[in-house]
């Protein structure tokens, strides 16, 4: 039986923006982030499996979902500022966080701005470093005069302005990690990626691995972007759970 009721729930005004967030389980603090043009419902399947060890948050990154829409352009720093400011409101003093996609992304950011709050990072489908410039067939059709062809933003997100901006901003998807920035990141990181994943680009992933202090990667054969889904969702769920339990040193 899923664990579909929060013990908390809410809309909290985050630097100027309003941020939704939803609280389960008990425990060490667990971040869950979601993909670009998702929100926090799509890790609602998994909160049965880190409940039990974890205070488990879903959030809502900005612009989506229950947060309100889009009133700048899209950055990934902006967003993991607002995360960042969110962290402190809920005066949580050490987390762990999974990120898928564009959750990931903000994550690296995070790691820039507030490094020690951040005990340990696993990303999937996501190295820190993207941008739809290299991908403008995305552009060409994941779009809002599309949006019935992608069923889950229906789904995600309360307004179809709010599906409207994510989609409009999709062409400012843009962000990079130095070797320099990687090489500071702190916190111990996970780097999950599918070898079929046409948005990951292997030399790219091999540089971060080799820039990150302390990383480890999981590749996955003949699996594409999202690589904790499906009949992958049992492993995921027991790497990252001996990966986010190891014990770690200051």
């Amino acid at each position: 039986m899923l664990s579909q009721t929060p013990k908390k729930s809410e809309s909290v005004l985050i630097n100027g923006k309003s941020i939704y967030y939803e609280v389960y389980g008990e425990g060490e603090p667990l971040l869950l982030l979601h993909g670009y043009s998702q929100s926090s419902k799509s890790w609602r399947p998994y909160i049965q499996d880190y409940e039990k060890e974890y205070e488990v948050y879903l959030i809502d990154l900005t612009g989506h979902g229950k947060s309100e829409p889009f009133k700048e352009n899209l950055n990934i720093k902006a967003v993991a500022k607002d995360l960042h400011f969110l962290i402190q409101h809920l005066k949580l003093e050490k987390i762990k966080a999974i990120g898928f996609s564009f959750g990931g992304d903000v994550l690296y950011q995070l790691a820039l701005i507030n490094p020690t709050v951040m005990e340990c990072i696993i990303t999937i489908g996501a190295v820190g470093t993207w941008t739809i410039q290299d991908f403008p067939q995305y552009l060409e059709t994941y779009n809002f005069e599309n949006r019935a062809n992608f069923p889950w933003l229906k789904e995600a997100h309360d307004s179809e302005e709010q599906v409207k901006g994510i989609m409009n901003q999709f062409k400012n998807y843009i962000v990079k990690l130095s070797d320099k920035e990687l090489q500071s990141i702190k916190p111990e990181v996970l780097i999950i990626v599918g070898d079929d994943d046409e948005g990951m680009d292997l030399k790219e992933v091999a540089r971060v691995r080799e820039n990150l202090p302390n990383s480890d990667l999981w590749i996955l054969p003949n699996v594409s972007h999202g690589a904790h889904e499906g009949e992958n969702k049992e492993e995921f769920i027991l790497k990252s759970k001996a990966f986010l339990i190891k014990e770690r040193t200051e």
